[in-house]
């Protein structure tokens, strides 16, 4: 009796050992290159992982380490998430696709995600972006026609593919609607560094831009161009709009909630592969934000137009025919660029002055 009274005790202890184990939090981690607070990019990533937890419930734990520099420290970072017991880790810049890599190949019990990289070295890593150079079509459109100057400033944070095609994507469709627009470009060299950023909104203006688009996190430029006075802007990942209705006239919103709840609900059931995303506008990964009432009523509609032709797949926003900065042909008349040329964009298009910092 005895013997049997153990053997049961033994058994239900068991039972419930397995059960909790059974339900052990998913644990998510997110590695962040600004603040979570920067009103772009790093703000909409957060989000994202805001919208797992509000999911998913006690069924996740998640954490997340903000203003990780890329390169080894990044490394570190990711190395310290994965032997805190993290299941899933999203790493949410460029920069760390190296990293990522690295640290996957150490622990292949561990799923990785990396934004907007391209590398999947092993079967525990996928890569996912968004097709943002969509949403700069309606910017350079929206630019074109607002510009009393002719002149339109950028402000570029590094020299990647992701940066170059926003550029080109731009310039195209502001010059489809002025012929006369041009194009000023400057690297910051950084993602977030507001002082940075608002320095090079100000030579931006200074050189006679009255139109500041950004691919910079902060909202740094949107504030030098508040100052500055009759000078537009967009919001650049988040909606900044507290600098609306002008400067701020509309911005590209990332919305990366869905594809976050999706791939944590993969691991939970076991259903999640190694991949690559690239959604756009249609699939609701790239958002436009409400366009203000500084911007004439047929601008509008014709930048809404414009949306609703890149998110129905009627339009390509890389439509020849479209020349190469340097003399060459690209695309001939109604020819659209194929993913493996912009993926790894490396050129400016014909109009563009100025060369890529290498």
């Amino acid at each position: 009796m005895k013997l049997t009274n153990l053997l049961t005790s033994a058994a239900m202890a068991l039972g419930l050992a397995t059960a909790a184990v059974a339900e052990d939090p998913t644990k998510v981690g997110f590695v962040y290159v600004g603040p979570v607070g920067d009103g772009g990019w790093t703000y909409e990533h957060d989000q994202g992982r805001k919208a797992v937890v509000a999911e998913f419930g006690d069924k996740v734990e998640t954490v997340y380490v903000e203003n990780v520099a890329e390169g080894p420290d990044a490394e570190r970072v990711i190395t310290q998430m994965a032997l805190q017991g993290a299941d899933l880790i999203f790493t949410t810049s460029f920069g760390y696709m190296d990293p990522t890599n690295n640290v996957a190949a150490k622990f292949p019990d561990v799923k990785f995600e990396h934004a907007t990289g391209y590398k999947r070295n092993t079967e525990n890593v996928s890569t996912y972006s968004a097709r943002f150079y969509e949403g700069r079509a309606v910017q350079g459109t929206i630019a074109g026609h607002m510009t009393e100057s002719n002149i339109v400033g950028y402000i570029g944070s590094y020299p990647i593919p992701e940066v170059i095609r926003g550029i080109n994507s731009a310039y195209i469709h502001a010059k489809k609607v002025n012929p006369d627009v041009e194009f000023k470009i400057v690297w910051a060299f950084t993602w977030f560094d507001p002082a940075k950023e608002a320095d090079a909104a100000k030579v931006l203006i200074e050189q006679g831009a009255d139109v500041i688009l950004q691919h910079t996190d902060s909202t740094a430029p949107q504030a030098a161009a508040q100052a500055a006075g009759n000078v537009i802007t967009f919001g650049q990942a988040s909606d900044m709009a507290e600098y609306g209705p002008k400067p701020r006239v509309s911005s590209i919103i990332d919305d990366w909630a869905p594809y976050y709840i999706a791939r944590t609900k993969a691991v939970m059931d076991g259903t999640w592969t190694s991949t690559d995303t690239w959604d756009g506008i249609g699939a609701g990964m790239v958002g436009i934000g409400e366009i203000s009432d500084a911007v004439p009523a047929e601008v509008k509609a014709e930048a809404l137009a414009l949306k609703a032709a890149l998110a129905d797949g009627s339009y390509h926003a890389f439509t020849g025919p479209i020349t190469k900065q340097d003399g060459s042909a690209w695309l001939a008349d109604g020819e659209t660029a194929d993913d493996g040329t912009l993926a790894g964009m490396n050129f400016y298009v014909e109009g563009i002055e100025g060369d890529i910092p290498q």
